[in-house]
């Protein structure tokens, strides 16, 4: 009956086009192929594809074992290699997700020493995924997701981690420099500086411009905090950006940090991980490694 070979084979002719260029990636002949699946249908009393012109195309039975294919062959593939790291006297390897991009420098402190004292675990950041952060936890791309903004679902653990303030960050020679708190008017006249993320996802918009119907002047995108900061610095225009992260910058930038609103804007730090792995030894020791590093901890062994 159904076997991973099968799951395979619809994944890969849904990826590659064409039954013959699946056959040379799996190394295999058409003709087997075709047999292959052939059979399967036969067996299951369904067709899995329909044929429009020279292409193949999925049927309603086709597309529910695409899903299936797409959720379990990376479940198979990951425990195939920690069974090969195990039977090598190797532990695993560790892949963490980024959905808060301030967070890296912060990260990259932690990995460090996590690394001198699990020599035998391997450790990948991700800051770009298929399908978004939790559908990377779900489908077995990564092991641990940091983020601000965990969404509780079932099969699902998320650990928080650190707290902070969501500040605007201006140039020390702006006009807002000196204020005791921001009104989210004054950023009417302002270019706002984000990551490229989705607007949804900001939390200066969906916690502070949005709910008194303001928006920036302009809004311009920026990938790297680095580039970023200097960009403010020159006073190109204004971020909204992790309170300790805008005090490390400020040894080198000339930038402030300026309280969003009266009550500023709390956030915290989350690591995700599938309940199922959450006591893994080395994923474990991670998390307690990164609950005892926060962020103002680690600017103290700069």
């Amino acid at each position: 009956m159904l076997e991973r070979i099968h799951l395979t084979v619809i994944q890969q002719v849904e990826k590659q086009g064409s039954l013959t260029a699946a056959a040379r990636v799996l190394h295999v002949t058409q003709s087997a192929l075709s047999h292959s699946m052939k059979k399967l249908e036969q067996q299951l009393g369904i067709p899995i594809w329909r044929r429009e012109g020279r292409s193949l195309q999925l049927t309603q039975a086709g597309q529910y074992l695409l899903t299936v294919a797409n959720r379990v062959l990376p479940q198979l593939d990951l425990a195939e290699e920690r069974l090969r790291l195990f039977a090598q006297g190797e532990q695993g390897s560790l892949r963490i997700g980024m959905e808060c991009h301030p967070c890296y420098q912060w990260l990259l402190k932690i990995v460090s020493p996590y690394l001198t004292t699990w020599p035998q675990v391997d450790v990948d950041v991700k800051q770009k995924f298929q399908f978004g952060g939790l559908g990377a936890l779900f489908g077995y791309e990564i092991d641990l997701l940091v983020t601000p903004d965990p969404l509780f679902k079932p099969g699902l653990r998320f650990e928080p981690v650190f707290d902070y303030e969501q500040v605007l960050v201006v140039a020390k020679h702006h006009k807002l420099a000196n204020a005791d708190y921001v009104k989210p008017q004054y950023i009417t006249h302002e270019t706002l500086i984000s990551y490229p993320v989705d607007i949804g996802r900001l939390d200066i918009y969906n916690q502070f411009l949005l709910p008194a119907g303001i928006t920036p002047k302009r809004h311009k995108t920026i990938e790297t905090t680095d580039i970023m900061l200097q960009m403010v610095a020159s006073g190109r225009g204004v971020a909204a950006l992790p309170r300790w992260l805008v005090e490390e910058y400020a040894s080198k930038l000339d930038v402030v940090p300026v309280r969003l609103g009266p009550k500023g804007i709390p956030k915290h730090i989350y690591l995700g991980a599938r309940e199922a792995d959450i006591s893994i030894d080395y994923l474990r020791a991670f998390i307690e490694l990164a609950r005892s590093t926060s962020p103002d901890h680690a600017m103290l062994g700069d």
